[in-house]
């Protein structure tokens, strides 16, 4: 069996790993796009002749935000071949989301 770092690795566990971590970095990207919902109608609103309220602005900045989280995401798809790269990407992803703390306060 191969080793990696000191760990022995066996030979399902990689493809289940990989599986895993495929699997959580879908339900966070569905988890967003399903939150940006009512961002076009918010969008749209200048365009009917709306304004917007300190709230819709409020709305509006937690949308782009939360979208900045997924443009790596987008990206990566928008590429030639860019499928192929989604799990090198999710794995990226994971790696740097291990390595901040928890704790918003430390």
């Amino acid at each position: 069996m191969p080793h990696f770092r000191g760990f022995i690795v066996q030979p399902g566990a990689l493809l289940r790993s990989m599986r895993e971590l495929t699997a959580r970095e879908r339900q966070h990207l569905t988890a967003e796009i399903l939150h940006a919902r009512g961002l076009m109608p918010l969008l749209m609103k200048p365009r009917n002749d709306q304004r917007w309220t300190p709230e819709d602005k409020q709305q509006l900045a937690n949308h782009l935000r939360r979208l900045s989280s997924i443009s790596p995401y987008l990206v990566v798809l928008a590429m030639p071949g860019g499928l192929l790269m989604l799990p090198a990407l999710a794995w990226w992803l994971d790696r740097r989301r291990n390595q901040r703390p928890s704790d918003p306060a430390i």
